[in-house]
């Protein structure tokens, strides 16, 4: 069987806890399904499940990729001009930019590990983990990372129409990680990705940064849609019906290759950057 053209970079398992309800044998099962030869795990703040997936995926012939995906502090959420009521045209509302780091190598898995534990410990109790994007300066090495879409800075602030400070918040990123950006796309039919995907791309030509294509996978297929969203509103304490709940799409889940190809047909080296070797 040949391997699939595709990999998922940003999947959360069931240790993105209250938000993932991908288990990790789970996700490996799905990779050798459809013939992948990786998988990145980037589980919300946390690290908890790097050793299972890693003891996982080698059993099954996968190789890991160990990340993370990480908040940004809030005052990085305050870059240009946000809007004095917090509420962004893409109806993010307080939501904080959140990108992707991968390790590359045994340094990036250090990093990674001063990192989030860095996020731990300066922040409140009881608050998401965050960092300010000048802390990752120290502690780059080794480490690739995704911009976060239209969940990203970047993303964010094409989204509210600021295109300035977009390019500048992509020209600090590019500083911070050397030939180890990737600009991320999704399409998950959101109204914040089609306000910034132009944008994006844009961006990652002007400033000859590759693309690439990710599905933010929180459960294993679109059936599961129902019960991953019952999970989200047990998890805020909310009621299905509350109109402005946190939720996911039904496209929220482990797509197979083919689709995402299909999905991406008109920019496919967004999907062949996925299959660029994460150790490079």
């Amino acid at each position: 069987m040949p391997l699939a053209d595709f990999v998922h970079l940003r999947t959360h398992s069931a240790y993105s806890l209250s938000a993932g309800a991908i288990k990790v044998k789970e996700l490996v099962r799905l990779c050798r399904a459809e013939a992948m030869p990786a998988v990145a795990i980037t589980d919300s703040g946390n690290l908890f499940g790097a050793l299972e997936f890693a003891t996982a995926c080698i059993e099954a012939g996968v190789q890991p990729i160990i990340g993370l995906e990480i908040a940004l502090a809030a005052g990085e959420a305050a870059r240009g001009q946000r809007p004095s009521n917090a509420h962004a045209p893409s109806g993010r509302n307080d939501e904080p930019d959140r990108i992707v780091l991968l390790a590359q190598n045994e340094a990036g898995y250090r990093n990674l590990m001063d990192l989030v534990s860095r996020a731990y410990l300066d922040g409140e109790a009881g608050a998401e983990p965050a960092l300010a994007l000048a802390q990752f300066a120290t502690a780059s090495a080794g480490l690739i990372c995704l911009a976060g879409g239209a969940g990203g800075p970047v993303g964010r602030l094409l989204a509210e129409g600021q295109i300035e400070a977009a390019e500048t918040m992509l020209g600090e990123m590019k500083g911070i990680f050397p030939g180890r950006l990737y600009v991320e796309v999704q399409r998950h039919g959101l109204l914040d990705e089609a306000r910034s995907e132009a944008g994006l791309i844009d961006l990652a030509y002007a400033h000859d940064l590759p693309l690439v294509a990710t599905n933010n996978a929180f459960f294993p297929d679109r059936e599961f849609h129902e019960a991953h969203d019952a999970l989200l509103c047990i998890a805020q304490g909310r009621a299905v019906a509350d109109p402005d709940r946190k939720r996911q799409t039904p496209h929220h889940y482990f797509r197979p290759a083919a689709e995402m190809r299909a999905l991406f047909a008109d920019l496919p080296e967004s999907c062949d950057n996925t299959l660029r070797s994460p150790s490079g």
